[in-house]
């Protein structure tokens, strides 16, 4: 059992006292005091053992502490902290061949995360193209540097506004509440043929690419329709306009597959990575291409490069996390394991009445709550929150449960080791939260 950490207020304090925390207004920060983990939890400083159900930030895929990804990292260091972005090293060359095997793509640029990823993605996409625009979502989010995060339709863009140009938005492929008024069923995929109106009036000449998350992640992981994917990828192929596929929150295991997009069969020109590919061991982002791209920059420059682009303590994290997805099954059980949260899910949205909507794929998933079925009115509203949501939150935190909610969405999003005894746990919480969200609505007590 983890021990208190005798002075975990001073730390807490001294936190405060000198550094920043992102995306919070400061005096509002409440931060835990984390001390350690293994496996599907984590410990603080007043000796509590936590129940990660959030996976830090959706990126802890092999669990708290893993041992050989921390050999790895030991046995790194040991031989070579640091070479230069222009050097070659063997551990650069492991995982490059591994990445072209695992993503059916090409060649590898190495940054140090998701947001960097994404931004020379948008750069390369626009050197080999000749082109200028990007079209993204509107319930995207991409990251937080200047070109990754204008991207993004969150609303964590708003305040660095206007950002850079060459940015159009399109609308998502979100079901449940579907711009066009249709349903899933029956609908001709207005979520795509609108972008290709899109296309025609912003002139196909001028678009360099689509940009999508592979399931949407923060902005209420929006699973598509199993023929989203190859309908776009059609679009794209029809203009010649280059498809990349930010994976960095839905990849690498996941969703059950390297790749989210694997689900759908189809390929992308480009993928991003980030989160999964260390587990968040070490700081490491990938751009991963076609052989086509790739071969275009033999004889053309690459405008681009990161003092830390292909450290090798980060590659070799990578490298040791891949295998233990192989070594462990982790995919196969994240599979298993999903087809049975999925259930529970679905048991979730029958039995409470704040529950809308639920949707997953492996241990990717989210219930949307509402104040009311028929209408769907969200528990919060849009990029804010409600005293029910607090209360929610608050209940889960108090049974030392890591959560991840935002705006009416609550994600269950566990390490990929997480058992199955584990995981009812967790769902054990969240179904007490429900039932004193539906109290706090007015909705009839739900039956046992």
């Amino acid at each position: 059992m983890p021990e208190a950490h005798p002075d975990t207020h001073e730390v807490i304090q001294q936190n405060r006292d000198h550094t920043l925390f992102s995306w919070s207004v400061q005096t509002q920060t409440n931060p835990i005091h984390m001390t350690g983990g293994k496996g599907s939890h984590f410990y603080d400083g007043d000796g509590n053992t936590w129940l990660d159900f959030s996976s830090q930030l959706i990126n802890i895929n092999v669990g708290h502490q893993h041992p050989a990804v921390l050999n790895a990292i030991k046995a790194q260091v040991d031989t070579m902290c640091f070479a230069g972005p222009s050097f070659a090293t063997d551990v650069r060359a492991t995982l490059g061949r591994k990445l072209r095997e695992v993503t059916g793509l090409g060649k590898s640029f190495f940054t140090l995360g998701g947001s960097e990823a994404n931004e020379n993605a948008m750069k390369i996409a626009r050197l080999y193209t000749g082109r200028d625009k990007i079209i993204t979502r509107y319930r995207s989010y991409h990251g937080a540097t200047m070109g990754s995060m204008t991207a993004s339709g969150d609303p964590r863009r708003w305040p660095v506004e206007p950002g850079v140009p060459g940015i159009v938005r399109a609308f998502d492929p979100y079901c449940y509440r579907c711009p066009f008024g249709q349903q899933v069923d029956s609908c001709k995929r207005e979520c795509v043929s609108h972008i290709e109106e899109i296309i025609q009036m912003e002139g196909p000449h001028t678009i360099a690419a689509i940009m999508v998350e592979g399931i949407t992640g923060s902005n209420g992981l929006l699973v598509p329709p199993d023929d989203y994917y190859p309908k776009l990828r059609a679009l794209c192929d029809k203009y010649g306009i280059l498809l990349i596929d930010d994976e960095v929150m839905s990849g690498f295991g996941r969703t059950g597959t390297w790749l989210a997009t694997q689900h759908y069969g189809i390929k992308p020109d480009i993928v991003t990575c980030a989160k999964g590919l260390t587990s968040g061991y070490m700081p490491l982002g990938a751009v991963v291409v076609t052989d086509a791209i790739a071969e275009y920059f033999e004889t053309h420059f690459l405008a681009g490069g990161l003092t830390y682009s292909g450290h090798p303590v980060s590659l070799a994290a990578a490298v040791a996390n891949l295998q233990v997805y192989e070594d462990e099954h982790l995919f196969e059980h994240t599979r298993e394991l999903g087809a049975y949260l999925g259930q529970r899910l679905e048991a979730m949205k029958a039995r409470y009445a704040c529950v809308g909507d639920v949707r997953y794929k492996g241990l990717f998933s989210v219930l949307e709550l509402v104040k009311d079925k028929v209408t769907r009115e969200p528990l919060a509203p849009f990029n804010g929150t409600s005293p029910e949501m607090g209360r929610l939150a608050a209940h889960i935190k108090s049974k030392h449960v890591y959560a991840y909610s935002r705006f009416n969405f609550l994600w269950v999003c566990p390490p990929l080791v997480v058992t199955r005894e584990e995981l009812d746990a967790g769902l054990a919480v969240y179904e007490e939260a429900l039932a004193l969200v539906d109290q706090l609505i007015g909705a009839p007590v739900a039956a046992d």
